[in-house]
């Protein structure tokens, strides 16, 4: 790939502190013939993004080459074969044929692949006499997912993927093997979305376990996965899934194409910078698309016409089109009676709203009695400390975020240890000292639990900062700054769009029986029609004669 082995580097990995290395010393004494000359040259000046690019580079074309001994320099050369401990070439002969199995040691299932060496060995030579490659494809390899390629870059890539190659003297065709064992985790709860009764597994960092626990739910031939890989480097798989009899068909054209028109060397961090890549690209603090790690909160959502998008290696999965309200909701909710989900929804939805305008509005009656009603006399600072209420507001905000930030970055046993010993030089001590008084230290700890009962994540931080912002007009302001900033977070959050679909739904444009819905967990026969804004081919979820 580009620059690889440039000499510069290679002295730098290979020379310690004390003077250069035994592999420096053998790189020096390697190019001291002319042909390593020449080879140090193509070095220094090759250039290229994709591994064909490399590869025509050093053999002029993307053939397979038919002798071993050039298919080998090419490897070296192209997939770092003598220099990666991993990248494995197995020169091996079966029926008085060379061959050489090219894969990576870390991804070889070794089960599988001593099975299929132990049957070739019983190969003669009068048995590939006519075509090697046909012999070994249709009658000596037992195995299910097995392919033939002609390109060499696309063997590498298939074995970079995972997947182990068959390359045969006087052959110009591979055969490739998807014989990969991926290290992961088994399916377990999420942490983010726990409830109470439902199913314990979630999504895993492997791409095909995560489309097959969908599948699970979803036996729809209509649901439909397609596979794009994304990054010049990483080339890390993407699936897009959707119903393609529910699903608006030119929503997914647009997510196809925004995704294959990517030209980035790679998503190591997955898809979180796949969303910021193709959605949420400018500093609009609020989720775009929702994050699931439950596959049968994602089933549900296919189920309603929405795109789901598959990142391999990550966990988790995006869903969109999303609304300000569909991120409010939980899986909870609808493992409960419509009764008890309806009350579930409406706490959480009472959390949020104090999660956003409790602190600001009792700044403003404490800093503005004339505000004040007179039922509400007891609002207000009963003491005097040191600081202004906004110094307090924004320490306690601030020190409520590194708690949070010291939890997730410390060992479990030891979480509980921080929370109690932050509470305490947070809370008692800082009020005792008269830094603090206790209305702030009451508020703020009703305000942080509106935040950690959000279902989204994302939601939570964005309104978090969107907190901040009215904290701080309101202490300038006043009155008018209170309303000229959730007027200004209203409109912003009218003005964007998730995949052309209204960000405020069913609010803004109003839809009184969608608001319905939202604000009440209808039973399931009930709901009839899928959600409006994501503008399905198929609107209703019941059958025309039975709703």
């Amino acid at each position: 790939m580009q620059n690889q082995g440039n000499p510069d580097q290679h002295r730098e990995d290979t020379q310690g502190q004390g003077g250069q290395s035994q592999g420096g010393q053998q790189f020096e004494h390697e190019i001291q013939s002319p042909s390593a000359e020449i080879d140090l040259k193509k070095i220094q000046e090759e250039v290229s993004n994709t591994v064909e690019e490399a590869v025509i580079y050093w053999q002029k074309n993307d053939n397979i080459h038919k002798k071993l001994e050039e298919i080998k320099k090419t490897l070296v050369e192209v997939a770092g074969l003598e220099r990666s401990f991993d990248v494995i070439f197995r020169e091996m002969t079966f029926g008085s044929r060379r061959t050489g199995l090219f894969y990576l040691n870390g991804f070889a299932k070794d089960e599988v692949m001593t099975l299929i060496l132990e049957r070739l060995t019983f190969l003669v030579p009068d048995q590939l006499n006519t075509n090697a490659v046909k012999a070994f494809f249709e009658c000596y390899i037992p195995h299910i997912q097995v392919e033939k390629v002609n390109k060499m870059s696309q063997v590498i890539n298939k074995v970079l993927a995972g997947s182990s190659a068959f390359f045969m003297e006087h052959e110009s065709t591979a055969i490739v093997m998807d014989v990969k064992n991926f290290p992961g985790r088994g399916p377990e709860e999420p942490s983010l979305e726990r409830v109470v009764r439902g199913a314990r597994d979630g999504f895993t960092e492997t791409l095909l376990t995560n489309v097959t626990l969908v599948r699970r739910r979803l036996r729809d031939p209509g649901l439909k996965y397609e596979l794009i890989q994304v990054g010049r480097r990483t080339r890390t798989d993407v699936a897009i899934a959707y119903i393609d009899d529910i699903t608006n068909s030119r929503d997914v054209e647009a997510v196809r194409k925004k995704i294959k028109a990517l030209d980035i060397d790679g998503l190591p961090l997955a898809d979180k910078q796949l969303e910021e890549a193709i959605i949420n690209k400018g500093w609009n603090p609020y989720p775009l698309v929702r994050y699931s790690e439950r596959p049968d909160s994602v089933a549900a959502h296919l189920l309603d016409g929405n795109i789901v998008i598959f990142v391999d290696t990550s966990p988790s999965v995006m869903i969109l089109p999303t609304t300000f309200f569909d991120l409010c909701q939980h899986a909870e909710e609808n493992r409960e009676t419509a009764f008890v989900g309806t009350y579930l929804r409406l706490v959480r939805f009472i959390g949020i709203f104090a999660s956003l305008f409790v602190l600001p509005m009792w700044l403003l009656l404490a800093t503005h009695p004339e505000f004040k009603p007179q039922a509400l006399y007891f609002i207000g600072a009963q003491k005097a400390s040191k600081l202004p209420l906004l110094v307090q507001f924004i320490i306690a905000e601030l020190g409520v975020d590194l708690m949070r930030m010291a939890a997730i970055h410390t060992p479990t046993p030891l979480a509980t240890a921080i929370g109690l010993m932050a509470a305490i030089l947070l809370g008692d001590v800082a009020v005792k000292a008269g830094l603090f008084v206790n209305e702030v230290i009451l508020y703020m700890a009703v305000a942080a639990i509106g935040l950690f009962a959000t279902p989204s994540y994302e939601l939570s931080l964005a309104n978090r900062i969107v907190r901040l912002f009215l904290l701080i007009l309101v202490a300038i302001f006043g009155g008018p700054g209170l309303i000229v900033g959730s007027t200004l977070i209203i409109v912003m959050l009218v003005l964007h769009r998730s995949y052309n679909s209204p960000y405020l739904w069913p609010f803004i444009p109003f839809n009184a029986k969608a608001m319905l819905n939202i604000i009440i967990r209808r039973p399931v026969l009930k709901m009839k029609e899928r959600p409006s804004f994501n503008q399905t081919v198929d609107s209703s979820k019941m059958r025309k004669d039975e709703s």
